[in-house]
């Protein structure tokens, strides 16, 4: 498989990409400015001359670059083997994964879908090696070439400056009579080699699969950091949704294809040059998951929640998303109903809470091995928090760890500080549905109780949790209140 990474088609007036320096040549023009007669290598000079209104860009190759491992982490999603083949290509190993995305056509249609969405046009052929999917793309060719039987057929007519020759061997070659990768293939080998290289023969061999053509695999970065320039400077923190959405699309991507979830992750919003040269730094906007996650629909919706509490001190250029914290993320299961595949965004309430509100404001509960009822839960940041603390308490062996609630009843709204029913029982009688529950403990740290629990019913029908205090060796202890059940 082939992708070419080009300039977006979705302007209708002629747009051109230039190459630097004093003379400048058309690197890659659009479907308006080729119909206009503008090709590939034409000065910019004759190319302004047969259309006047051309917009002009200037060939940005770092660009390039971040577009090529884009489509490549996309690849990823579909195969764990995909390779970069600067500066326009990315192959792809996807036999393996032909049925478990429904078939060729189905897999391509979502590449397809993945480039454009990243405003790249692609060329997609399909061969057994590497080197020939990658040279009929560049041809532009339909052929399809299912084996290596096929791969002759496919490949002789094709030209050879796709291989990408230096200019000596090939006007030597063109002297010749020699154009096409069919008619070199046919020249005597050890000829070809004393005359023009090894490296012509080898790619010869590569192309027609007569010798293995192993690629370096692609790996993402281990952190992701994508910075987005916008078209003009943005106000308003509303406006900035569209760049989000584009990031975290391209966060998606990134952690789908480590397999991993974001737990959290940061926007830096860059004000325009003239006020940073004075020295406003970006607006910053973090944001803690409660759990590990990578849906876009997900992220993009807590970010949205953020950013709408974010007022901007001067408009924004560019926009840059990073992930500051990541975990494993398992898979999950395939649905057997149409539904199940349908990707619905269902964002946790506690992380629309923490985006409206801030991170402080919004804590999670996580229960602990303690029989004493007010030490049996404590607050934690994230539920990665609680994982972890619960993987090294069980690593450690240490008893506070975190554990399953208890077997006895217990109340859904516990009290901060138990409260003393002194004669309040005496005036209207109390039903004890269910106890003594006898509670001992805490003799080690200096907070030890003694208690037997009750499940009570009030005399107003409430369902309350009621203990009596035996600390002190009486019998008759006072009564009192630590929670209620409805």
């Amino acid at each position: 498989m082939f992708a070419r990474a080009c300039a977006p088609e979705e302007a209708q007036q002629p747009f051109v990409v230039a190459s630097s320096g004093r003379h400048p040549r058309v690197v890659a023009a659009n479907a308006p400015a080729r119909d206009a007669g503008i090709r590939r290598g034409q000065s910019i000079a004759a190319a302004l001359a047969l259309a006047p209104a051309i917009t002009l860009r200037e060939r940005d190759l770092a660009a390039e670059e971040q577009a090529l491992a884009e489509i490549a982490t996309i690849a990823l999603a579909f195969t764990p083997h995909a390779s970069l083949v600067p500066p326009d290509a990315v192959v792809a190993e996807i036999g393996g994964s032909l049925r478990l995305f429904g078939g060729q056509a189905r897999l391509v249609e979502r590449l397809e879908a993945g480039a454009r969405g990243r405003g790249c046009a692609m060329r997609i052929a399909l061969a057994p090696t590497p080197l020939a999917a990658s040279l009929l793309a560049r041809a532009g060719s339909t052929t399809v070439a299912p084996g290596i039987a096929q791969l002759p057929a496919a490949l002789a007519p094709l030209p050879l400056t796709l291989l990408g020759l230096d200019s000596g061997t090939l006007t030597a070659l063109d002297a010749a009579g020699i154009t096409t990768l069919g008619e070199a293939r046919r020249l005597p080998r050890a000829a070809l080699v004393r005359r023009f290289g090894q490296a012509l023969v080898d790619a010869l061999d590569h192309a027609f699969g007569e010798r293995p053509d192993p690629r370096p695999p692609y790996r993402p970065p281990p952190r992701f950091e994508r910075r987005l320039p916008l078209p003009a400077p943005v106000a308003t923190a509303e406006a900035l949704g569209f760049g989000v959405n584009r990031l975290v699309s391209d966060l998606a991507d990134w952690l789908l294809a480590r397999g991993l979830g974001v737990t959290r992750m940061s926007l830096a919003l860059v004000h325009e040059r003239h006020l940073r040269d004075r020295g406003l730094p970006p607006t910053m906007v973090t944001f803690a998951l409660a759990a590990a996650a990578r849906a876009p629909a997900h992220l993009a919706a807590v970010l949205r929640e953020r950013l709408a509490r974010v007022a901007l001190p001067a408009p924004v250029e560019a926009i840059v998303l990073a992930s500051d914290e990541t975990a494993t993320l398992p898979g999950r299961n395939l649905g057997l109903l149409p539904e199940d595949e349908a990707g619905t965004a269902i964002v946790p309430l506690v992380e629309r809470l923490r985006s409206r509100l801030s991170d402080d404001a919004v804590v999670l509960l996580e229960s602990r091995a303690e029989h004493r009822p007010e030490h049996a839960m404590r607050t934690v940041a994230t539920l990665q928090g609680a994982v972890a603390s619960r993987q090294g308490a069980a690593t450690s062996g240490n008893a506070t760890g975190c554990a399953s609630l208890p077997a006895a009843a217990r109340p859904l709204w516990l009290l901060d500080q138990a409260r003393p029913l002194g004669t309040t029982m005496e005036a209207q009688p109390w039903i004890l549905r269910d106890g003594p529950e006898r509670i001992e403990s805490g003799w080690w740290d200096g907070c030890d109780l003694r208690r037997d629990y009750f499940v009570a019913e009030t005399p107003q029908g409430e369902i309350v949790w009621i203990y009596r205090d035996h600390r002190y060796g009486a019998d008759d202890g006072e009564w009192f209140l630590h929670g209620f059940f409805a």
